[in-house]
């Protein structure tokens, strides 16, 4: 199995490179929403979140929210820490899991979603990191369409990611999308370069 980690800042297109590997037969991983059963299911790392956080970041139903614990490390650099800290194992361990199973049946490609794909560690089990990329001001005005969000916020958003040097350095390819041209140029622009990752 080939495994190919997807990242880059939000609004940069990465759902649009993602959708390319599918039709590619790849199998697709979205690391946030491991993430968010995690936050739903797991006991075990809502205790560690409770026993870190309070109990005020669960629901009703005992279920973390992800509101809630956001509003806590939003702006909090030891506190985000400390959340990374406690979630990335579980995460790594539960796509581990599910790449196995697909290895298992046969599955040639896993492309795995993660904005944290380099700092989570979730790199290191990818044969090929791919980041996604384009300027602020288009990632800008990508949030706020696809989000509904003021341009504050969008701007906070953007602000608080790693910068286009960090995935540089960290990434076998970038795809650069800058909004020049259409999705559907850059989509053929993303399975030109995943059919040469595939051919090698």
């Amino acid at each position: 199995m080939i495994r190919i980690g997807i990242t880059g800042p939000t609004g940069a297109g990465k759902t649009t490179v993602l959708k390319a590997l599918e039709t590619l037969g790849a199998y697709l991983l979205d690391a946030d929403a491991v993430y968010y059963e995690l936050l739903a299911q797991c006991d075990p790392l809502k205790k560690e979140l409770r026993e870190r956080f309070g109990s005020d970041i669960l629901d009703c139903d005992g279920a973390v929210e992800r509101k809630r614990l956001g509003s806590l490390v939003f702006g909090d650099r030891e506190a985000l820490a400390d959340l990374n800290r406690i979630t990335h194992p579980y995460i790594l361990r539960e796509l581990d899991l599910r790449m196995e199973k697909e290895e298992g049946k046969g599955r040639q490609v896993t492309a795995i979603d993660a904005i944290a794909l380099i700092e989570s560690g979730i790199a290191g089990r990818c044969d090929k990191v791919v980041s996604v990329l384009a300027p602020a001001e288009v990632r800008i005005r990508r949030i706020i369409e696809r989000d509904h969000v003021t341009e504050a916020y969008a701007r906070d958003r953007v602000a608080a990611q790693q910068t286009d040097s960090f995935y540089r350095e960290n990434s076998d390819y970038v795809l650069e999308n800058d909004g020049t041209v259409g999705p559907e140029a850059f989509s053929h622009q993303a399975l030109t370069l995943f059919r040469t990752i595939l051919s090698e």
